[in-house]
């Protein structure tokens, strides 16, 4: 600033000084964290189907060339979604005494996980894991069943089976609610409805599907879920 007061009074008036031309920002260099936030941000807008190497490309504004620098193809890119999913599940220490509950409530944070984003648990099915944060997971599950008694190798299928169903429950939890945003898909029914058309069939041809229209049709939220995790797991300890 200049010393003398006039100076300082003139320069408050003097034109600005050319601004020099912006300097473009540098691009965020592509990684697989990257590329994994990308492709979670397309299934929680679109759903898995939606999910290819090109649109991930599209979201991080690059080519398709760019990933495959960090990724080997779209399986890896499952892995990778499936690794990040479980980075964020909390494994117990093994209690023999709460292993039953500690497993329904391993396997509902997988289910929860997976249905944040529609349609992602396709990625787990028919995958061999090599994502650290998978293994982890199935490391803490394995150890929860082998304290409670169960013998290796049943605790290995029971991994499988569970691992198997979650998967399988989620993907058509996301399914049911992707068909009831479509004002074409009446058909998906309600409770009441699917009673009321239950209790109408031909007596004669569907006896039991008729007087237990009510049991066919019940269960809230889990209910469900709970049920079948738990008659996995109390048949292992037979």
């Amino acid at each position: 600033m200049p010393a003398d007061p006039g100076q300082r009074r003139a320069s408050r008036h003097a034109p600005a000084p050319a601004a020099s031309a912006p300097i473009a920002p540098r691009k965020m260099p592509i990684t697989a964290d990257r590329i994994t936030d990308a492709a979670l941000q397309v299934i929680a807008a679109e759903g898995y189907d939606a999910l290819t190497i090109r649109r991930v490309a599209a979201v991080l504004d690059t080519g398709p060339s760019s990933l495959y620098a960090h990724i080997v193809n779209k399986d890896d890119l499952d892995d990778l979604l499936i690794g990040r999913l479980c980075a964020e599940i909390e494994l117990p220490e093994p209690d023999p005494a709460a292993w039953r509950q500690q497993i329904l409530d391993v396997y509902a944070q997988i289910r929860d996980q997976y249905l944040r984003y529609p349609g992602v648990s396709r990625a787990a099915l028919a995958m061999v894991p090599t994502h650290l944060e998978t293994l982890r997971v199935s490391e803490g599950i394995l150890a929860i069943l082998l304290a409670g008694g169960i013998e290796p190798q049943t605790a290995a299928w029971a991994i499988d089976a569970l691992s198997l169903y979650v998967s399988a429950y989620a993907l058509e939890r996301s399914l049911v609610q992707q068909r009831q945003h479509h004002r074409d898909d009446a058909w998906v029914l309600g409770r009441d409805e699917l009673v009321s058309r239950f209790s109408a069939l031909p007596a004669d041809r569907f006896p039991n599907t008729r007087r237990h229209a009510a049991e066919l049709t019940a269960g809230t939220g889990h209910d469900r879920f709970d049920f079948t995790v738990n008659l996995i797991i109390d048949n292992l300890a037979r």
